[in-house]
């Protein structure tokens, strides 16, 4: 017969059993300081962080420039405050036209852009896909994305003349010589080992080409497609001094002969508020196509 004050004891190892189960309590989190949590070498700060910090920055930095004005340490004269700024460019926009100066410009910078990657892209995998095609490339490549793209007006202007097809040209010059080496090393960073599966499974070389590395090398190139805008902007005041009539370019150079600094401050951050939105659609383009990354 069982001895009934046992039985306690022989169910103690099955309590302890369930009790080692059940785990150890859960500790409270530790309170990550606010220096850790935003300078953490390469750590993720969340996209909300950085929109506001960004914005936190911008606000400092244009205060900063207001008071240094206000208070003489800089000259106004030849450093207009951002109230100034601002209202100058409000007044440019509703008595000078301001917004037809802009989309002439618009227009002419992305179509250079356009015939640039149009160009580019094809010719920069042949490049990268065919040794041959590179070496007969290349020399001429390096040797024309090094010239000056200034020092070019006057021979532009004898080949094409004064009209749209300069500025064009210009832009496009100093934008397809830079484009055409990123395509090509975009394409030589797919890696190899995709290149030999694609070959295993029977494919053909235009399908290895199109399905395998364009789609490997595709986040790469959009980025260096918007990359490659912003250098396509930094062009427009040489392109838009070329007996130009219309254009931001234009109106920054006219404003310069009269010394009207507030405008031509006005002409320059209606360049940066366009670069700024078209950089900033760009990443929201990147990031939507390939979520993956």
């Amino acid at each position: 017969m069982t001895d009934p004050v046992a039985l306690p004891h022989a169910s103690a190892p099955r309590d302890a059993a369930v009790g080692a189960s059940a785990g150890p309590a859960r500790r409270p989190r530790k309170r990550v300081p606010l220096f850790a949590r935003y300078f953490a070498f390469r750590a993720p700060i969340g996209q909300r962080a950085e929109v506001t910090i960004g914005i936190v920055a911008s606000i400092i930095v244009l205060a900063l420039w207001e008071v240094s004005v206000r208070y003489g340490w800089i000259n106004a004269l030849f450093f207009p405050p951002p109230s100034n700024i601002a209202a100058t460019l409000w007044g440019m926009l509703s008595d000078e036209n301001l917004l037809y100066h802009t989309g002439v410009s618009v227009a002419r910078v992305w179509g250079a852009f356009l015939l640039s990657a149009v160009m580019a892209i094809p010719l920069g995998i042949l490049m990268s896909c065919y040794r041959s095609v590179g070496a007969a490339c290349e020399p001429i490549v390096d040797f024309i994305r090094y010239l000056p793209v200034p020092a070019l007006v006057p021979l532009s202007i004898i080949w094409f003349g004064v009209g749209e097809e300069t500025k064009i040209f210009l832009l496009w010059l100093g934008t397809f010589f830079q484009l055409i080496l990123l395509v090509a090393d975009d394409m030589r960073r797919v890696p190899q080992e995709y290149i030999e599966i694609a070959r295993t499974v029977g494919a053909r070389p235009i399908q290895v080409l199109s399905h395998v590395a364009f789609r490997a090398m595709l986040p790469n190139l959009v980025d260096n497609l918007r990359i490659s805008l912003g250098w396509c902007w930094t062009y427009l005041i040489i392109a838009e001094i070329v007996a130009a009539d219309s254009g931001l370019g234009f109106v920054i150079w006219t404003a310069r002969r009269y010394m009207q600094t507030s405008e031509v401050m006005a002409g320059v951050v209606t360049i940066g508020l366009i670069g700024l939105v078209s950089d900033q659609l760009l990443r929201l383009l990147h990031r939507r196509m390939f979520r993956y990354l």
